[in-house]
């Protein structure tokens, strides 16, 4: 029996909450792109194709390519390098469209099957006559997770009435080009792009979990730029599903929902006995919908980013800190009025409505363009869902295609984006005024809290609340480093004691952080030294002083000395020399003994 023997009922629940998401909201949208063939002359036209919800799709551009069909291997679940197939293009050819037939395995599989052997693109050929559908990655796959995470070409289902117009032409040795479009994927109306994250507080759901968490990270930056500069307009929201009332008293229900079986989310560990439940689940969703809102009141909503990601941070379920305890020194460090969110929260006990939740749940009705919300992670630009995989650089050319042409910001073009997120309550981050230092550090993924390096000296800690040498460490700002040069800064978090005007120190300038008490001196170092009196240091002092003035003296006479015999040395030698050439007043004169040639 799975999972360690859960009832019929735990397994059931979750079953029927996706049961009634699909009924009662099945008007999932797929997101097409144009597929044009420009050759053969036979197949020549545009066509609609799927866009799949992994790889990276070129929003906002095209794409030219060479359909290739291969002879072996052609449902694309095995190696195709185990075959000998290549699909890699040669200098100055087409790139090449791997076309495969769907079945047997995984659509992900089968593209990266393909991308793995040089495809630059990848069509699946649906084997049934029915409407396109999305191709999406397996859930809670773990072996999947690996190759899902790198797929990078693009891919798109086409229909089976297409595929086989493809084959046919294949088959007959024609040479098929084709142009992927998804350059009108997205609406680009106007200066301005509305785009909204479906997202989820769980960090226990796996895959989709771990991936979205490093999505909210890496796009921090780029998400503040633009919301700052007034480009976009970004809305966070959150799914949740009504427990059936058949279900509404029963333990199952009451663990996952909130209001009485209103708002609910599935167990984060699908098991009942232990861990933390489904109402955990919404009751931070719910928190974080708050934040947006209270933040968005002072006209700063991408706060909503650094609360998110330092939630994930610092109170993940794995270390047992997810909940409203870790979440309100969040909410302090980033400087939100608290008794506002948790008045827009609401009493979650009670039996009525929660107006948040109730327009959420509303909102993941599909209107206009857009479908039906069901799947997590769902990005939503200009009321287009985005297909493709959950990466920085891809959802900002998705997000930069919504613009009319011509109104780009600057990260569009060049990918540029400045930040000054420290300057306002030191980004929530630790800090030492005395010292001046701190733990915010502007990037371009947004202000991140990291322990600094200062003069060489590395901080550590979480940069939150503290950033420390050691747990021994003992300082008046709970704040030291290790490393060269950290006795510059408060002296290393070592004693230290300033003696009869003779200033002693236990800290020692290396980088094993050790506080060792100076010569003389006996104590652990980091407290207190004791040993050596003031006057005896004094005394001690002074000798070496007195032996130094000795030396000095003894010294300069020995110059002194020298330079007067070196003098003396000198004047006796030019005396000599002048001697015979003229005579001085104190000799007779001396006879020339040079010869002068006479003419």
């Amino acid at each position: 029996m799975g999972r360690c023997g859960r009832s019929k009922a735990a397994i059931l629940l979750p079953f029927l909450l996706l049961i009634w998401a699909e009924s009662a909201m099945g008007r999932f949208l797929v997101e097409k792109n144009s597929l044009k063939v420009l050759s053969p002359e036979s197949i020549k036209g545009n066509y609609d194709s799927a866009i799949g919800n992994f790889g990276i799709p070129q929003y906002g551009g095209s794409m030219a390519g060479t359909v290739v069909y291969p002879k072996d291997n052609r449902k694309g679940c095995q190696k195709f390098e185990d075959s000998g197939i290549s699909f890699k293009s040669k200098p100055g050819a087409l790139p090449t469209f791997v076309l495969v037939d769907r079945g047997d395995c995984f659509f992900a599989l089968k593209v990266w099957n393909a991308q793995n052997a040089g495809a630059a693109a990848v069509l699946v050929a649906d084997h049934r006559e029915e409407p396109l559908i999305t191709m999406d990655s397996p859930e809670e796959d773990r072996a999947a997770a690996e190759y899902i995470a790198n797929i990078t070409v693009p891919s798109a289902l086409v229909d089976k009435a297409f595929g086989e117009q493809l084959k046919k032409a294949l088959g007959n040795g024609d040479m098929v080009n084709v142009n992927l479009d998804w350059r009108e994927s997205v609406p680009h109306p106007d200066e301005r792009v509305e785009y909204e994250l479906w997202t989820n507080s769980n960090d226990e759901c796996g895959v989709k979990c771990d991936m979205l968490m490093e999505f909210l990270k890496d796009f921090k930056g780029a998400a503040l730029m633009l919301e700052q500069g007034g480009y976009t307009q970004f809305t966070p929201h959150y799914i949740t599903w009504y427990c059936p009332e058949a279900f509404t008293v029963s333990k199952q229900c009451k663990s996952q929902c909130l209001n009485h079986g209103r708002y609910c989310a599935p167990d984060p560990e699908q098991d009942f006995s232990s861990g933390y439940d489904g109402k955990d689940v919404v009751l931070e969703n719910l928190r974080q919908l708050c934040v947006f809102r209270v933040a968005n009141e002072t006209r700063k909503p991408w706060i909503w980013w650094d609360y998110v990601t330092d939630f994930h941070i610092r109170c993940p379920m794995k270390e047992k800190k997810y909940g409203k305890e870790c979440a309100e020194e969040v909410i302090k460090s980033l400087g939100l009025d608290r008794s506002k969110i948790e008045k827009c929260m609401g009493d979650p006990d009670a039996d009525a409505d929660n107006p948040v939740l109730k327009e959420e749940q509303e909102a993941q009705i599909g209107k206009g363009s857009r479908g039906d919300v069901t799947i997590l992670p769902t990005l939503v630009v200009n009321n287009r869902q985005y297909r493709g995989k959950l990466e920085k650089g891809a959802v900002l050319k998705a997000i930069c295609a919504g613009f009319e042409e011509t109104t780009e910001p600057s990260v569009c073009l060049n990918g540029d984006v400045e930040t000054n997120e420290c300057l306002h309550n030191n980004g929530g981050c630790w800090e030492d005024k005395a010292a001046n230092v701190t733990a915010c550090k502007d990037t371009f993924r947004g202000r991140v809290c990291e322990c600094p390096v200062v003069n060489g000296v590395q901080f550590r800690g979480d940069g939150y609340r503290s950033c420390s040498a050691s747990k021994t460490t003992h300082i008046r700002s709970a704040c030291a480093a290790s490393g060269p040069g950290r006795c510059r800064i408060n002296n290393g978090g070592c004693w230290g004691e300033k003696r009869d005007g003779v200033t002693f120190s236990a800290c020692v300038d290396s980088d094993d952080g050790k506080c060792k008490c100076p010569p003389g001196f006996k104590g652990d170092g980091v407290k207190h030294c004791e040993g050596t009196s003031a006057s005896e240091v004094k005394y001690g002092w002074g000798a070496v002083w007195l032996v130094l003035i000795v030396l000095g003296l003894a010294g300069g006479g020995g110059y002194l000395v020298y330079k007067q015999r070196l003098r003396s040395y000198m004047d006796s030698e030019i005396r000599a020399i002048m001697a015979q050439y003229m005579p001085l007043d104190s000799q007779n004169e001396v006879p020339n003994h040079v010869d002068i040639d006479r003419a």
